[in-house]
């Protein structure tokens, strides 16, 4: 299929104003202004990435202190009353023990030995309690202090290198800007029929310009049909390659230094 001519007469003039040649150099140089705003794009997103990462990080630090800050508040209430209950059961294993001196019959006295038991019991309970609590606190603490730590070099970290990235992402950026008005000029030498096919095929592809120069797709290095390569050697005509669809033409051996792109695909 020949892309090279628009299909109808309301498609702009500019296809009469260019060649086959000039069409081809005009679609190398916009493929060409393409890969350097895919260059561009990702350092953007590169140093976006680093930026993001750094706060990220950060903030994913916030959340775990302010977690780590309330488990260890949390657990410091209940050791407070846990130690508030140990002082009451001491209070009342001296009443009990009052109480086991004053009886006056083995009833009595029973009775308030078991109540000394079963508090001295509970006692023990309550300050295991505590003891499990107090090494589970300092634990957190212990945690906290560590997290602090990879918090500042972190901040620190996000200090020294924010203005120097987002120095960075200020020149890309303006780069972007330049080049995409330079792409936008480009695009407008072409007849919109092709550039319409050219951004299509590079929408799906990455890519949407290949060479043959030996009867191969150099894009996705599959073999054209021979009628195809004739045609394209014969004169200068621009056609789709059957296996990858990109826009392809022929280019004599000495002139391969033409930057069309070579990946597979």
């Amino acid at each position: 299929m020949y892309v090279g001519t628009p299909s109808s007469s309301s498609s702009s003039s500019r296809s009469h104003e260019l060649s086959i040649p000039d069409q081809i150099r005009a679609l190398e140089r916009l493929a060409q202004i393409d890969a350097e705003l895919k260059e561009l794009q990702e350092r953007l997103s590169q140093e976006r990435s680093t930026l993001d990462g750094l706060k990220s990080g950060i903030a994913k630090l916030d959340e775990k202190l302010a977690a780590d800050r309330a488990t260890a508040t949390s657990m410091d209430k209940t050791r407070g009353e846990l130690i508030q209950d140990v002082r009451n059961m001491n209070q009342q294993l001296d009443h009990s023990r009052e109480k086991l001196s004053r009886a006056r019959t083995e009833r009595e006295a029973n009775a308030a030995q078991r109540e000394l038991e079963e508090l001295r019991k509970l006692l023990r309970d309550r300050e295991e309690e505590i003891g499990k609590l107090t090494a589970g606190v300092d634990g957190v603490h212990q945690q906290i202090e560590s997290t602090e730590g990879e918090h500042r070099k972190l901040v620190d970290d996000l200090a020294a290198r924010e203005g120097d990235i987002n120095s960075k992402l200020g020149d890309v950026q303006k780069k972007v800007h330049d080049k995409s008005a330079e792409r936008d000029a480009a695009t407008k030498t072409l007849p919109p029929v092709l550039y319409r096919r050219y951004d299509m095929i590079r929408s799906k592809r990455g890519t949407a310009i290949a060479q043959t120069i030996d009867g191969t797709c150099n894009a996705c290095h599959m073999a054209l049909p021979p009628q195809l390569f004739h045609r394209l050697r014969r004169e200068p005509i621009l056609e789709q390659c059957p296996s990858c669809h990109r826009i392809i033409y022929f280019v004599a051996p000495q002139a391969t230094v033409a930057s069309a792109p070579s990946e597979r695909g």
